[in-house]
């Protein structure tokens, strides 16, 4: 699949502002944010903002803008409808906890609203995940470790944005990097294994089973169906050579997971704030990676392997 900026740097940012938002939401429920309320207001604050931002780029992404919340009617029937429809509840609760941590409203406003924006904060990203995960037309995408890879790089993304806010606001507790180590590895682990499967899984289609031709015996093409590249072969056909994903996946991996554990485990706030910009420029290009080695199983039509 051919990889579309906007996207990428909405699964990218959104992703993290869900992971703060979720993880905002815990810390209200815990009682952190009537303590701090000034700390609370910020990490919620920036959450809205990386939500809001990734919505605002993905709506670059539409053939006609204008027309984006038409696609929010839909909700019965599309994962995308549906992450819209969820993504913007997730700003009603989170309204309300930013506005009960600025004037103070009482830790039964704060739990109550830090709980609903938990839930529809990672609501928010299971929807994302979805709408690749459902698409049966690309083997890549259809593998079950689509699901919890958004997951735990939202998680992962948020807790580094977490813990470099709690250490500008004085909040030592070693909870902070405890989550952020733990979902560093996680996002690691389940990363490997999705870049596993997608390497040995083999095609669930070619032109025999595709055409229905495949009882009779060996099906292939006697000519290829345009002349020239056409729509297809540029959005569905895109490829990258094998040699570049492997360097992309070794810069991702030292990017996204190695650096944010060392620069975590330094301490202060500088080394947080590297971790965060090094996990966001390594989720970029694992999310780049996760569009340029899809295959659409149109392609079969053009000689490759679906």
């Amino acid at each position: 699949m051919h990889p579309a900026l906007s996207v990428i740097v909405f699964t990218t940012a959104s992703g993290a502002g869900c992971g703060l938002l979720l993880l905002s939401g815990l810390l209200a429920m815990a009682g952190v944010f009537a303590d701090d309320p000034t700390f609370g207001a910020v990490a919620v604050a920036i959450g809205v903002a990386l939500l809001g931002g990734g919505l605002m780029s993905s709506a670059a992404h539409l053939g006609r803008p204008e027309r984006m919340f038409r696609a929010l009617t839909q909700w019965r029937s599309s994962w995308l409808s549906r992450e819209g429809v969820v993504a913007l509840a997730t700003f009603v609760p989170a309204g309300v906890l930013f506005l009960a941590c600025v004037f103070g409203w009482g830790p039964g406003v704060v739990a109550i609203s830090g709980a609903v924006l938990a839930v529809l904060a990672a609501a928010t990203t299971l929807c994302t995940a979805m709408i690749y995960a459902s698409l049966k037309p690309i083997r890549q995408w259809r593998s079950r470790l689509v699901l919890p890879g958004y997951l735990i790089l939202a998680l992962m993304t948020g807790s580094l944005l977490l813990l470099t806010l709690a250490r500008a606001f004085g909040h030592r507790s070693p909870g902070y990097e405890a989550v952020a180590l733990a979902a560093i590895v996680g996002a690691l682990v389940v990363k490997l294994l999705y870049w596993k499967h997608i390497d040995t899984a083999a095609p669930t289609t070619d032109l025999g089973t595709a055409t229905g031709l495949g009882q009779f015996g060996r099906v292939r093409l006697l000519d290829p169906p345009h002349t020239e590249e056409n729509f297809v072969m540029r959005e569905m056909g895109y490829q990258i050579a094998r040699r570049h994903a492997y360097k992309l996946r070794q810069i991702a991996v030292v990017t996204a997971f190695a650096a944010p554990v060392l620069l975590t485990l330094v301490g202060g706030v500088v080394p947080a704030a590297l971790a965060v910009i090094a996990a966001g420029f390594g989720v970029l290009v694992e999310r780049w990676l996760f569009f340029a080695e899809a295959t659409h199983t149109s392609v079969i039509y053009y000689g490759r392997p679906g």
